[in-house]
């Protein structure tokens, strides 16, 4: 019989270990997005208290706000070649251990230098988690649950956010400020600890073991983990250059990388500055815990974004929720700036009322997570061959990374010369072109196997004993 040799995965219904897979897979990110919260909370404190060796200029702030992000690039690179060079399992859990003890020893820096380099080893772990754990999740899933499943890892950046913010709150209303930002930065190392020893027992990924190093014993014996019996007999593994990968897919590259670039340069200056922004619809806050409180609404609003979007996945398809994601935001930022009353590029008021208005803003962060920033981690997990998908969903990621940082760093510059109504014009303008590419560059992979999607297999006639 002409079939995938992994159709017993594919078919597989939802099992506990699969559940087990998202949970160990997803810890990653939830510390992800709660640093992407928590280090904007942490820069109110320093603005506000002016705490001895931590004082901030603009040019500190910036570095301060992406020092994470620019290593996550790195990190995202380095694992996503490592993933494919030597396997899933064997960099599975140093991503984690980085990201641990770089948020734990965030909390312990004597002066803002040595937080800027702890928070520089993090970003290498959280950019490692990118591509290996994407790919271990998409690898095991079911072709029914794959999407949802993919999603749901990423979900767990909405359970961080969540966290984030009462932790960020409590923490600026209860302590003395010296103690509350170095138990915001310490906390982030709790959910990734917890999963180190769990992914370090997650086997090879079958499809790594069969299609690229070949050895079809342990695909079987990694099957076997789900339940699922894939009895091989002979499989080609095929030798593809970088180049000849580079070759077939600078298409696809270009509406992964290109999406998730224009995603980030969004989602990280509204969400690093969310502060600034709010605070300027609303008013200027009470108290630095108010200003934590005002900056994690939109926050709150994305969250339920990203569980429409695991509800969804496998229904509308990822590139309709990525295409309307990017369309909605594009409409929303340009609504949010025609209706903006500004002096001196300050805003001045709305031809609303400030809570209508934010109400509409905050809706942004909604389609951004019921939209491409859900599924550009989604689609590169899925759109490469075995052998060099952690690799394509580290470039994807990587170029995502890139645009957070220049979009953090540049922000806090931007939001004072230009303003926050052209600020929104901007990222309208990019979110069009984010479409765009998504229209142009992205195939579907909605309910195909893997290899359907990549044509690895084509022409191969693969015996599947029954």
């Amino acid at each position: 019989m002409n079939r995938s040799p992994f159709s017993s995965i594919d078919s597989l219904k939802l099992t506990f270990n699969h559940i087990k897979i998202w949970y160990t897979s997803g810890m990653g990110f939830f510390t992800d997005a709660y640093d992407l919260f928590i280090i904007g909370a942490i820069i109110d404190i320093f603005e506000a208290y002016k705490l001895p060796g931590f004082q901030l200029n603009s040019f500190y702030e910036g570095i301060l706000a992406s020092s994470a992000i620019i290593t996550a690039v790195l990190g995202q690179i380095v694992f996503g070649i490592l993933g494919d060079k030597i396997g899933r399992k064997k960099v599975y859990g140093v991503e984690a251990s980085l990201l641990s003890a770089g948020a734990f020893l965030s909390a312990f820096s004597p002066n803002l230098l040595w937080l800027i380099i702890f928070r520089m080893i993090m970003g290498v772990g959280i950019g490692g988690d990118y591509p290996i754990s994407a790919t271990i999740m998409s690898e095991y899933a079911n072709v029914k649950d794959r999407g949802k499943l993919i999603a749901l890892v990423f979900a767990n950046q909405g359970i961080g956010t969540l966290v984030a913010v009462a932790v960020g709150a409590i923490s600026a209303y209860t302590l003395p400020p010296d103690i509350a930002w170095r138990v915001m930065a310490g906390i982030g190392a709790i959910p990734a600890a917890t999963v180190i020893y769990l992914r370090r027992k997650v086997p090879e990924t079958p499809r790594y073991a069969a299609l690229v190093k070949g050895d079809l014993k342990e695909a079987e014996k990694s099957a076997s983990f789900l339940g699922a019996k894939l009895n091989l007999s002979k499989i080609e593994v095929r030798k593809m250059s970088f180049s000849d990968f580079l070759s077939k897919y600078w298409k696809l590259l270009i509406g992964t990388a290109g999406t998730w670039l224009i995603l980030d340069m969004a989602y990280y200056g509204t969400g690093v500055y969310s502060g600034p922004i709010v605070s300027s619809i609303l008013g200027k806050p009470s108290s630095v815990g108010q200003e934590i409180v005002f900056a994690g609404i939109p926050f709150m609003v994305g969250f339920f974004g990203y569980f429409t979007a695991v509800a969804l996945m496998d229904k509308l398809g990822r590139k309709v929720i990525q295409t309307q994601g990017f369309i909605m935001m594009a409409l929303i930022y340009v609504v949010v700036s025609s209706i903006m009353i500004v002096t001196n590029n300050k805003v001045a008021g709305f031809l609303i009322s400030s809570s209508e208005a934010l109400a509409i803003y905050a809706m942004s962060f909604f389609f951004i997570d019921f939209g491409p920033n859900t599924t550009t981690f989604v689609i590169p997990a899925e759109v490469y061959p075995t052998s060099y998908r952690t690799t394509g969903h580290g470039i994807s990621a990587a170029a995502g990374k890139v645009g957070a940082a220049i979009s953090t760093y540049l922000f806090p510059t931007l939001l004072a010369t230009i303003g926050l109504k052209e600020l929104l014009v901007m990222l309208s303008l990019l979110s069009i072109l984010g479409a765009a590419i998504t229209i142009v560059f992205i195939k579907e992979p909605k309910m195909k196997s893997l290899e359907e999607i990549t044509e690895e297999l084509k022409g191969e006639k693969e015996e599947v004993k029954a």
